[in-house]
């Protein structure tokens, strides 16, 4: 009991001195260590952020058929889903190109300037894209977005860090199911508001602004979206820490040691063990040399892939005519497909999905849903034989169930990848994940474009026939990411954030000197 009392002073006192009250980071510990509530503020910013950023990659696919369509490029009916897919391939071409440097500015000069900058992208060049008159205005416009925009990355490092460590399951899902709702709301306001002068003739004119751009509705409601984001983001706390934080340290553990009888000097040593032997590793350990995070990256940039390649091909399958496999939708039918799915979603992700991740763990729920899928996606050919209600129904649950489970599988390995960093690599680490990520799903709209643009072409075929064929080979890539996430492939990390005493098994003394080394590690 005298030991301990003794030790109190120190451990004050440094705890004290490593804050420095002009520290932003240092400002968002104090907080959440005064604050041990639900993190409602902090979940609400990261959602319409990450909301913001996700809206303009989806919003085009239920009206991307009809305007190549009215771009005139395609010499035949079947050849508009080939250019279809790149167009929606420059938008992750850009991003590629830009999400390392973008990761690498937000640990340089914080997260906070990054969102800002993205959102006043989207605010311009979100609606450029509406006003697009030919393909290549289409291109460009689409890959500035993706390549001005380095929301998604940065999110996902602000999101482990604004909330406790026992909010982070939550902190992250809000970042995959805000991503997951913008990729089913988009598409609903592009079905529903696309092409205003033919669905609402009573409102628009087919002469008027609105009939000779027809695709611009959309594009301007998620502009106004992006610049409420914009204002949003200004009030965004940051959390990067700005201050020479090894230098600090040390000058504390000095002060401690020359002002502290002798028998705290077990306490410095145990401090100053517990803090080098994370912070060296991590500081000065290659991110490419992390094999629990590049397995992590790989195996999300393989479901990434398919869903890319999934959400395209099933925008262009819907709108496709009957003769050609497809489901003859029309706009407004794919955005009511799509948004039901998002509430589905919405309800999953708040509700269900934190349980089961507790229970399951992140890579089991990340093995389930892909298993689930494969049979899933092998029943779409068969759902497009129905007609009517029954088609109604059996499309808005497998739409629904899909999106779920791919969700579920997105967000287990991004708390993987968080998990296998410390804060101060944390933003490099998700540059590299979104250039990857970017990577597979440059490839996965044109490659679906042009396999399903092939596909229509082969209706007759003796093997997979038609749409068969699509579905077959989403059904492949999903298995080879599944076969990846068992060991040796796949590494589940260390923990890089040291708990807190309350949610630890340690004893008062440990939970203290956590409590201490985690201002810098949470």
């Amino acid at each position: 009991m005298g030991d301990h009392n003794n030790r109190e002073p120190l451990l004050k006192k440094y705890e004290q001195e490593y804050e420095f009250e002009d520290c932003p980071g240092c400002k968002v510990e104090q907080l959440k260590r005064a604050d041990t509530g639900f993190p409602i503020k902090p979940v609400f910013f990261i959602s319409v952020v990450t909301l913001c950023a996700s809206l303009p990659i989806s919003s085009l696919f239920p009206f991307l058929y009809f305007m190549v369509r009215d771009f005139h490029i395609a010499e035949r009916e079947e050849d508009i889903s080939y250019y279809a897919g790149y167009v929606g391939s420059s938008f992750m071409l850009g991003r590629a190109l830009t999400s390392i440097l973008w990761g690498i500015i937000a640990d340089r000069y914080g997260r906070k300037p990054v969102v800002v900058i993205g959102t006043i992208t989207v605010v311009i060049f979100n609606v450029l894209f509406g006003l697009s008159t030919n393909f290549w205005m289409a291109i460009i416009t689409r890959f500035l977005i993706g390549s001005l925009c380095g929301i998604i990355g940065t999110m996902r490092a602000y999101a482990s860090e604004i909330c406790r460590k026992e909010y982070h399951a939550l902190g992250i899902s809000a970042v995959s199911t805000s991503w997951g709702i913008g990729l089913v709301i988009g598409p609903a306001i592009g079905g529903y508001l696309a092409q205003p002068a033919e669905k609402y003739p009573s409102v628009f004119s087919k002469e008027s602004f609105w009939g000779r751009f027809p695709y611009f509705l959309p594009c301007l409601m998620i502009s106004v979206f992006a610049l409420a984001a914009t204002v949003m983001s200004f009030w965004l706390p940051e959390t990067l820490h700005k201050h020479n934080k090894i230098k600090k340290e040390k000058s504390n553990f000095h002060d401690a040691a020359e002002g502290t009888p002798d028998e705290s000097n077990g306490l410095n040593v145990s401090l100053s063990m517990r803090y080098s032997e994370h912070k060296v590793p991590s500081s000065q350990k290659s991110l490419l040399k992390n094999w629990p995070l590049v397995s992590s990256i790989i195996v999300y940039c393989i479901f990434q892939l398919h869903d890319i390649a999934y959400l395209e091909i099933f925008s262009l399958w819907a709108v496709s005519p009957r003769t050609l496999g497809g489901l003859s939708f029309t706009t407004a039918d794919v955005g009511q497909v799509l948004a039901i799915t998002g509430l589905g979603l919405l309800l999953f992700q708040l509700l269900v999905y934190p349980l089961v991740e507790r229970i399951t763990g992140t890579v089991m729920i990340s093995r389930i849903g892909a298993v689930l899928s494969i049979p899933l996606l092998a029943s779409y050919p068969y759902i497009a034989l129905l007609t009517g209600v029954s088609l109604s129904i059996a499309l808005n649950c497998a739409s629904m169930l899909k999106n779920i489970l791919s969700v579920s599988i997105t967000t287990g390995l991004l708390i993987m990848q968080n998990r296998a960093v410390s804060q101060e690599q944390r933003g490099a680490a998700n540059g590299i994940s979104m250039s990857s990520m970017s990577l597979f799903k440059t490839i996965g709209p044109a490659a679906g474009g042009s396999l399903l643009s092939w596909s229509q072409r082969r209706q007759d075929a003796d093997i997979l026939p038609g749409d068969q064929l699509v579905f077959f080979v989403l059904n492949v890539i999903e298995l080879l990411g599944l076969l990846l996430t068992f060991r040796p492939f796949l590494k589940e990390p260390e923990d890089t954030d040291i708990p807190k005493s309350k949610h630890d098994s340690l004893d008062q003394e440990n939970g203290i000197q956590e409590r201490l080394v985690l201002t810098e590690l949470a």
